[in-house]
């Protein structure tokens, strides 16, 4: 059995050496936010924060994660609570068809962490490792920065 936290919660699962952290994550723990899509890292619809870094999923061993804190979608907020990235992206109509969003919402989180207040062209090319085969991209910068708005204000109130 190998151990991993996620989403704050540790977990034992059984994990074949070929396995890949987002089969796990998937198919052991029914974490479906986590969307695979190229399964070969290239689109970050499986994007997860492991250790603090955004990770492709689909690319990471499940081994690999042994002992590792991984963070979902399904981690940073609930329907009645939405994170305030999730809010931004609501609100900023930064998705169409949602496949991607779990993955960009993650990879929002991740460079707000390193860049809390980032211009319009430092967003583009924070999320510059998603794709959104929709074309979305106006809206989902539009989501970052107003993500990144909304956490500093949520940051002055605590």
């Amino acid at each position: 059995m190998t151990k991993l936290t996620v989403n704050g919660k540790e977990c034992e699962v059984q994990i074949k050496p070929h396995e890949s952290l987002a089969d796990v994550l998937r198919d052991q723990l029914d974490l479906f936010g986590v969307r695979v899509s190229c399964n070969e890292g290239e689109c970050g619809s499986c994007t997860v924060i492991m250790d603090g870094k955004p990770v492709t999923a689909c690319i990471v061993l499940g081994m690999q994660a042994e002992g590792k804190e991984i963070l979902t979608i399904e981690g940073i907020g609930t329907v009645d609570n939405l994170h305030p990235i999730q809010q931004a992206y609501i609100e900023e109509q930064g998705f169409q068809c949602a496949f991607c969003t779990p993955g960009f919402i993650m990879a929002t989180k991740a460079f707000l962490e390193e860049n809390p207040d980032p211009t319009e062209e430092e967003a583009a090319i924070g999320i510059s490792g998603n794709i959104c085969r929709c074309g979305a991209y106006p809206y989902i910068v539009k989501s970052v920065l107003n993500a990144a708005k909304k956490l500093q204000e949520q940051q002055n109130t605590e």
